[in-house]
């Protein structure tokens, strides 16, 4: 159920009450100031993909150091707020592993994320990798391995059961080591 409802979010978060649209807030350039909603750490000090989360009522996005925590926050139930958009990095449009930049940003719901490959995330446990489109994804997948899932896709067992960090994770140049 919490897969259905979070496939219909962007498009129910468009629309008020009285069927005219809303403007969704856009995404927000990562600063120092930028903290891990789950590490309390500078996202701006972790490698790979970020995500940040807008909620309902709240001025300022929820940051994460991990796409792959994104996701867990947005499927836990003690999670409170209302999540009106996710943003993503989408990994083909970044300007480096260490440093994707503002303008890879991409709403979660348009991304494909490679889920299961040999890349790890900013915290050093597996990633969910966003990638514009499934080509980049296929791309990135034929180098790292793993499989393409759109949002919805992602397992609540992968986001939200345990993870084993262990030496055989591999740990490629450029890489949370």
């Amino acid at each position: 159920l919490r897969v259905i409802a979070l496939a219909a979010l962007t498009g129910l978060a468009a629309c008020s009450d009285s069927g005219t649209e809303n403007v969704l807030p856009g995404p927000v350039a990562m600063t120092e100031e930028a903290v891990g909603h789950y590490c309390n750490m500078n996202v701006l000090e972790h490698e790979g993909p970020k995500a940040q989360i807008h909620l309902k009522g709240i001025a300022e996005p929820v940051w994460f150091t991990q796409v792959r925590d994104a996701v867990a926050f947005l499927r836990s139930p003690e999670e409170l707020y209302e999540a009106v958009v996710v943003y993503v990095h989408a990994m083909d449009k970044a300007e480096s592993w260490a440093q994707p930049g503002d303008g890879a940003w991409i709403d979660a719901n348009e991304a494909w994320f490679v889920i299961g490959s040999r890349r790890i995330g900013g915290m050093g446990a597996p990633e969910a990798i966003p990638f514009s489109n499934s080509a980049a994804a296929e791309a990135f997948m034929t180098e790292h391995g793993g499989s393409a899932v759109r949002l919805a896709g992602i397992s609540d067992d992968y986001v939200l059961g345990p993870v084993e960090i262990s030496k055989a994770l591999p740990v490629h140049q450029g890489e949370h080591q």
